[in-house]
Protein backbone atom coordinates (compact mmCIF):
# COMPACT_ATOMS: atom_id res chain seq x y z
CA UNK A 1 0.00 0.00 0.00
CA UNK A 2 1.35 3.46 -0.93
CA UNK A 3 0.73 6.18 1.63
CA UNK A 4 1.03 9.88 0.85
CA UNK A 5 3.76 11.63 2.81
CA UNK A 6 2.55 13.16 6.07
CA UNK A 7 -0.51 10.93 6.23
CA UNK A 8 -0.90 7.82 8.36
CA UNK A 9 -2.33 4.71 6.83
CA UNK A 10 -5.53 3.68 8.52
CA UNK A 11 -6.03 -0.05 8.28
CA UNK A 12 -9.34 -1.49 9.38
CA UNK A 13 -9.20 -4.95 10.90
CA UNK A 14 -11.15 -7.73 9.28
CA UNK A 15 -14.28 -8.53 11.27
CA UNK A 16 -16.20 -11.75 11.70
CA UNK A 17 -19.48 -11.94 9.77
CA UNK A 18 -20.71 -15.51 10.13
CA UNK A 19 -23.86 -17.58 10.37
CA UNK A 20 -24.90 -21.21 10.31
CA UNK A 21 -28.19 -23.10 10.12
CA UNK A 22 -29.01 -26.66 11.09
CA UNK A 23 -32.43 -28.16 10.37
CA UNK A 24 -33.42 -31.63 11.56
CA UNK A 25 -36.44 -33.81 10.79
CA UNK A 26 -37.92 -37.00 12.21
CA UNK A 27 -37.61 -39.84 9.70
CA UNK A 28 -37.32 -43.62 9.94
CA UNK A 29 -37.83 -43.63 13.69
CA UNK A 30 -35.09 -41.14 14.57
CA UNK A 31 -33.92 -37.58 14.09
CA UNK A 32 -31.92 -36.96 10.92
CA UNK A 33 -30.14 -34.00 9.38
CA UNK A 34 -32.38 -32.25 6.85
CA UNK A 35 -30.39 -29.13 5.98
CA UNK A 36 -27.01 -27.62 6.86
CA UNK A 37 -25.70 -24.16 5.93
CA UNK A 38 -22.40 -22.61 7.04
CA UNK A 39 -20.91 -19.23 6.25
CA UNK A 40 -17.70 -17.61 7.44
CA UNK A 41 -16.32 -18.59 10.83
CA UNK A 42 -19.52 -20.37 11.93
CA UNK A 43 -19.19 -24.14 11.59
CA UNK A 44 -21.38 -27.04 12.76
CA UNK A 45 -20.16 -30.57 13.30
CA UNK A 46 -22.15 -33.70 14.26
CA UNK A 47 -19.93 -36.25 16.02
CA UNK A 48 -22.54 -39.03 15.82
CA UNK A 49 -25.24 -38.50 13.20
CA UNK A 50 -27.02 -41.77 14.11
CA UNK A 51 -27.81 -40.59 17.66
CA UNK A 52 -31.16 -39.41 18.94
CA UNK A 53 -31.25 -36.63 19.89
CA UNK A 54 -29.11 -35.44 17.02
CA UNK A 55 -26.08 -33.82 18.66
CA UNK A 56 -24.52 -30.76 17.04
CA UNK A 57 -21.32 -28.96 18.02
CA UNK A 58 -20.97 -25.29 17.12
CA UNK A 59 -17.52 -23.92 16.30
CA UNK A 60 -16.41 -20.31 15.93
CA UNK A 61 -13.17 -20.72 13.96
CA UNK A 62 -12.27 -17.08 14.69
CA UNK A 63 -11.44 -18.19 18.23
CA UNK A 64 -13.51 -15.52 19.97
CA UNK A 65 -15.42 -12.28 19.43
CA UNK A 66 -14.48 -8.63 19.66
CA UNK A 67 -15.94 -5.27 18.65
CA UNK A 68 -17.61 -5.36 15.24
CA UNK A 69 -17.90 -9.16 15.03
CA UNK A 70 -21.29 -10.70 14.15
CA UNK A 71 -22.24 -14.36 14.44
CA UNK A 72 -25.61 -16.06 14.12
CA UNK A 73 -26.84 -19.58 14.88
CA UNK A 74 -30.16 -20.98 13.63
CA UNK A 75 -31.44 -24.34 14.85
CA UNK A 76 -34.67 -25.89 13.55
CA UNK A 77 -36.24 -29.14 14.78
CA UNK A 78 -39.16 -30.42 12.72
CA UNK A 79 -42.22 -32.15 14.21
CA UNK A 80 -41.16 -34.89 16.61
CA UNK A 81 -37.44 -34.27 16.09
CA UNK A 82 -34.93 -33.87 18.93
CA UNK A 83 -31.72 -31.82 18.72
CA UNK A 84 -29.02 -31.17 21.31
CA UNK A 85 -26.64 -28.29 20.63
CA UNK A 86 -23.40 -27.40 22.39
CA UNK A 87 -20.14 -25.61 21.55
CA UNK A 88 -16.64 -26.93 20.97
CA UNK A 89 -15.25 -24.61 23.65
CA UNK A 90 -16.09 -21.58 25.74
CA UNK A 91 -16.88 -18.47 23.71
CA UNK A 92 -14.39 -15.71 24.55
CA UNK A 93 -15.31 -12.01 24.46
CA UNK A 94 -12.12 -10.01 23.94
CA UNK A 95 -11.36 -6.34 24.55
CA UNK A 96 -13.07 -4.18 21.94
CA UNK A 97 -11.18 -1.27 20.40
CA UNK A 98 -14.49 0.02 19.02
CA UNK A 99 -18.04 -1.16 18.53
CA UNK A 100 -19.42 -4.34 20.05
CA UNK A 101 -19.65 -8.02 19.24
CA UNK A 102 -23.10 -9.41 18.51
CA UNK A 103 -24.49 -12.92 18.66
CA UNK A 104 -27.98 -13.90 17.51
CA UNK A 105 -29.56 -17.28 18.19
CA UNK A 106 -32.85 -18.51 16.70
CA UNK A 107 -34.37 -21.79 17.88
CA UNK A 108 -37.49 -23.16 16.16
CA UNK A 109 -39.19 -26.36 17.33
CA UNK A 110 -42.13 -27.96 15.52
CA UNK A 111 -45.00 -29.85 17.13
CA UNK A 112 -43.72 -32.33 19.69
CA UNK A 113 -40.09 -31.44 18.91
CA UNK A 114 -37.34 -30.78 21.43
CA UNK A 115 -34.25 -28.57 21.39
CA UNK A 116 -31.57 -28.49 24.08
CA UNK A 117 -29.41 -25.35 23.76
CA UNK A 118 -26.35 -26.20 25.88
CA UNK A 119 -23.34 -24.04 24.93
CA UNK A 120 -20.28 -24.07 27.13
CA UNK A 121 -19.57 -20.95 29.17
CA UNK A 122 -19.06 -17.46 27.76
CA UNK A 123 -15.88 -15.83 29.14
CA UNK A 124 -15.99 -12.04 29.46
CA UNK A 125 -12.67 -10.17 29.33
CA UNK A 126 -11.99 -6.68 30.61
CA UNK A 127 -12.88 -4.01 28.04
CA UNK A 128 -15.21 -6.23 26.01
CA UNK A 129 -18.58 -5.17 24.60
CA UNK A 130 -21.19 -7.76 23.69
CA UNK A 131 -24.87 -8.15 22.81
CA UNK A 132 -26.62 -11.52 22.58
CA UNK A 133 -30.19 -11.99 21.36
CA UNK A 134 -31.92 -15.34 21.81
CA UNK A 135 -35.29 -15.95 20.16
CA UNK A 136 -37.24 -19.19 20.52
CA UNK A 137 -40.43 -20.22 18.71
CA UNK A 138 -42.20 -23.37 19.90
CA UNK A 139 -45.15 -25.20 18.39
CA UNK A 140 -47.66 -27.28 20.37
CA UNK A 141 -46.11 -29.77 22.80
CA UNK A 142 -42.61 -28.64 21.83
CA UNK A 143 -39.92 -28.46 24.50
CA UNK A 144 -36.78 -26.40 24.94
CA UNK A 145 -33.96 -26.46 27.49
CA UNK A 146 -31.75 -23.36 27.45
CA UNK A 147 -28.51 -22.92 29.39
CA UNK A 148 -26.36 -19.80 29.30
CA UNK A 149 -23.42 -19.54 31.70
CA UNK A 150 -21.09 -16.54 31.91
CA UNK A 151 -17.69 -16.16 33.57
CA UNK A 152 -16.49 -12.62 34.25
CA UNK A 153 -12.74 -13.15 34.17
CA UNK A 154 -11.07 -16.46 35.03
CA UNK A 155 -9.95 -15.95 38.61
CA UNK A 156 -7.57 -18.91 38.55
CA UNK A 157 -5.74 -17.10 35.72
CA UNK A 158 -5.64 -13.82 37.66
CA UNK A 159 -8.10 -12.16 35.26
CA UNK A 160 -10.33 -9.35 36.47
CA UNK A 161 -13.16 -7.52 34.73
CA UNK A 162 -13.45 -3.84 35.65
CA UNK A 163 -15.14 -2.26 32.66
CA UNK A 164 -17.20 -4.19 30.14
CA UNK A 165 -20.59 -4.01 28.46
CA UNK A 166 -22.65 -7.19 28.50
CA UNK A 167 -26.23 -7.34 27.21
CA UNK A 168 -28.30 -10.52 27.02
CA UNK A 169 -31.96 -10.72 25.96
CA UNK A 170 -34.27 -13.72 25.61
CA UNK A 171 -37.70 -14.02 24.00
CA UNK A 172 -39.57 -17.34 24.03
CA UNK A 173 -42.92 -17.86 22.27
CA UNK A 174 -45.26 -20.83 22.12
CA UNK A 175 -48.22 -20.83 19.70
CA UNK A 176 -47.12 -17.27 18.93
CA UNK A 177 -47.68 -16.22 22.55
CA UNK A 178 -44.82 -14.84 24.65
CA UNK A 179 -44.23 -17.17 27.59
CA UNK A 180 -40.82 -15.90 28.70
CA UNK A 181 -38.89 -12.67 28.17
CA UNK A 182 -35.94 -11.18 29.99
CA UNK A 183 -33.16 -8.67 29.47
CA UNK A 184 -29.90 -8.66 31.45
CA UNK A 185 -27.46 -5.78 31.19
CA UNK A 186 -24.20 -4.98 32.95
CA UNK A 187 -21.79 -2.14 32.29
CA UNK A 188 -19.82 -0.14 31.82
CA UNK A 189 -18.66 -0.52 35.44
CA UNK A 190 -19.23 -4.25 35.44
CA UNK A 191 -16.74 -5.06 38.19
CA UNK A 192 -18.52 -2.76 40.64
CA UNK A 193 -21.95 -4.02 39.63
CA UNK A 194 -21.01 -7.66 40.28
CA UNK A 195 -20.20 -6.78 43.90
CA UNK A 196 -23.74 -5.60 44.63
CA UNK A 197 -25.90 -8.11 46.54
CA UNK A 198 -28.80 -7.63 44.12
CA UNK A 199 -26.56 -8.45 41.12
CA UNK A 200 -24.05 -11.18 41.98
CA UNK A 201 -22.84 -10.47 45.53
CA UNK A 202 -19.20 -10.70 44.44
CA UNK A 203 -19.64 -13.87 42.38
CA UNK A 204 -17.54 -14.11 39.22
CA UNK A 205 -19.69 -16.65 37.39
CA UNK A 206 -23.44 -16.81 36.81
CA UNK A 207 -25.86 -19.00 34.85
CA UNK A 208 -29.49 -19.00 33.80
CA UNK A 209 -31.30 -22.24 32.99
CA UNK A 210 -34.77 -22.38 31.45
CA UNK A 211 -36.85 -25.50 30.76
CA UNK A 212 -40.14 -25.21 28.89
CA UNK A 213 -41.97 -28.55 28.98
CA UNK A 214 -45.12 -30.05 30.43
CA UNK A 215 -42.94 -31.99 32.91
CA UNK A 216 -40.98 -28.93 34.10
CA UNK A 217 -42.68 -28.55 37.47
CA UNK A 218 -41.93 -32.14 38.50
CA UNK A 219 -38.20 -31.34 38.63
CA UNK A 220 -38.48 -28.25 40.84
CA UNK A 221 -37.55 -29.71 44.22
CA UNK A 222 -34.61 -31.67 42.82
CA UNK A 223 -33.44 -28.55 40.97
CA UNK A 224 -33.58 -26.49 44.15
CA UNK A 225 -31.49 -29.07 45.99
CA UNK A 226 -28.80 -28.78 43.29
CA UNK A 227 -28.87 -24.98 43.00
CA UNK A 228 -28.60 -24.47 46.76
CA UNK A 229 -28.40 -21.12 48.51
CA UNK A 230 -26.30 -19.39 45.83
CA UNK A 231 -29.21 -19.08 43.43
CA UNK A 232 -32.81 -20.13 43.15
CA UNK A 233 -35.37 -21.99 41.06
CA UNK A 234 -39.09 -21.54 40.40
CA UNK A 235 -41.71 -23.25 38.25
CA UNK A 236 -45.01 -22.14 36.70
CA UNK A 237 -47.78 -23.37 34.46
CA UNK A 238 -48.06 -21.10 31.44
CA UNK A 239 -49.84 -21.26 28.07
CA UNK A 240 -50.77 -24.89 28.52
CA UNK A 241 -47.24 -26.02 29.34
CA UNK A 242 -44.76 -25.80 32.21
CA UNK A 243 -41.76 -23.56 32.80
CA UNK A 244 -38.84 -23.97 35.20
CA UNK A 245 -36.33 -21.14 35.63
CA UNK A 246 -33.12 -21.44 37.66
CA UNK A 247 -30.35 -18.95 38.32
CA UNK A 248 -26.98 -19.86 39.77
CA UNK A 249 -23.93 -17.94 40.90
CA UNK A 250 -20.49 -19.00 42.10
CA UNK A 251 -17.10 -17.54 42.89
CA UNK A 252 -15.61 -18.90 39.68
CA UNK A 253 -16.32 -21.08 36.68
CA UNK A 254 -15.25 -24.28 38.43
CA UNK A 255 -17.65 -23.71 41.31
CA UNK A 256 -20.44 -22.94 38.85
CA UNK A 257 -19.89 -26.17 36.89
CA UNK A 258 -20.04 -28.22 40.08
CA UNK A 259 -23.76 -27.41 40.25
CA UNK A 260 -24.55 -26.68 36.62
CA UNK A 261 -23.52 -30.14 35.38
CA UNK A 262 -25.92 -32.10 37.65
CA UNK A 263 -28.69 -29.57 37.00
CA UNK A 264 -28.41 -29.98 33.23
CA UNK A 265 -28.24 -33.75 33.68
CA UNK A 266 -31.48 -33.62 35.67
CA UNK A 267 -33.41 -31.38 33.29
CA UNK A 268 -32.17 -32.94 30.05
CA UNK A 269 -33.64 -36.33 30.92
CA UNK A 270 -32.28 -39.41 29.16
CA UNK A 271 -30.18 -37.25 26.80
CA UNK A 272 -27.97 -36.23 29.73
CA UNK A 273 -24.92 -34.05 29.12
CA UNK A 274 -23.27 -33.41 25.75
CA UNK A 275 -20.22 -35.66 25.47
CA UNK A 276 -17.93 -32.71 24.80
CA UNK A 277 -18.68 -31.21 28.25
CA UNK A 278 -16.59 -33.96 29.87
CA UNK A 279 -13.50 -33.38 27.71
Amino acid sequence: MLVAAGHAALLSSQRVAASATLAAARSGGRTRLARLFQEGAAKIRMPCVASDPLEAVLINTAGGLTGGDRIGWNIEAGAGASVSVTTQACEKLYRAASGRAESSIALVAGEGARIAWLPQETIVYDGSAFVRRLQVDLAARAEVLIVEATIFGRRAMGEKVGRADFHDSWLVRQHGRVIHAEAFRLGPETGEALLRPAVAGGAGAVATVLLVAERAGSSLEAARDIVGAAGGASAWSVAGTGKLLARLSAEDGYGLRQRLVPLVGLLNGRAGLPGIWSL
